[in-house]
């Protein structure tokens, strides 16, 4: 008699190397999903050092020169006026005056800055009346910071600009002429080697002269300066 049960074939055991593998699109996201991260943060560090120099090579260059460095006005000032020569006669017959003067002007340049102060070529001039009566050339030069430079001028009449005026006539004949001297230099004050600014100073004297003791007998001066 023939039996229809079957007997069930024992398990056989797998073998390790046979064991299922990790997917490898799963390795492959999660090693590139580290390095997403630690590419934003080597860019958010870039991205902070490079803020920090910009504000250090900008910013605190500005505040320095906006504070501790901040420019001030030079002054030019008219320090004395003396007469070197003076020769006045008046020829009534033929309404003439023959004027010989030498003016001999002390003058100084003061810089209050923390920084130099360089200026150009400029020239002092003797006006009378409005008119220009004669000019002495002022070389380039630079005052260092916080320093005085003094300057030593000569203004010579230039006798042909008085032929036609009528008025210098009734000056000398009262014994008092009124002229006036102008100064005036044009420069830059450098801030850090950075801010470059502009600087203009400027004096005017208007002083009166003794014909019989030939010397200045008054002085009044008048100063500006721009940035």
């Amino acid at each position: 008699m023939k039996t229809d049960d079957k007997k069930e074939k024992p398990a056989i055991p797998m073998l390790a190397s046979e064991a299922p593998k990790p997917n490898a699109a799963m390795e492959t996201q999660s090693t590139n999903g580290g390095g997403g991260r630690k590419g934003k943060k080597r860019s958010r560090k870039i991205c902070i050092c490079v803020t920090l120099l910009i504000l250090l090579i900008f910013v605190v260059p500005l505040v320095l020169g906006l504070t501790l460095f901040k420019p001030k006005r030079p002054i030019t000032t008219i320090d004395s006026v003396a007469v070197d020569r003076l020769q006045a006669s008046v020829d009534v017959l033929n309404l003439k005056v023959v004027l010989n003067l030498t003016l001999s002007v002390d003058l100084s340049l003061k810089n209050p800055n923390r920084v130099g102060f360089s200026f150009g070529n400029a020239s002092a001039l003797l006006n009378y009346g409005g008119k220009l009566i004669g000019e002495a050339p002022l070389p380039a030069s630079r005052v260092g910071p916080e320093n005085t430079l003094p300057m030593n001028i000569t203004l010579t009449l230039m006798a042909d600009r008085l032929l036609t005026d009528t008025q210098i006539i009734n000056d000398v004949m009262s014994g008092s002429i009124p002229i006036n001297t102008f100064v005036k230099v044009a420069g830059k004050v450098r801030v850090l080697k950075i801010f470059k600014i502009k600087v203009k100073s400027s004096s005017s004297c208007d002083i009166v002269i003794s014909v019989a003791n030939r010397n200045v007998t008054s002085q009044h001066c008048k100063y500006s300066t721009k940035l």
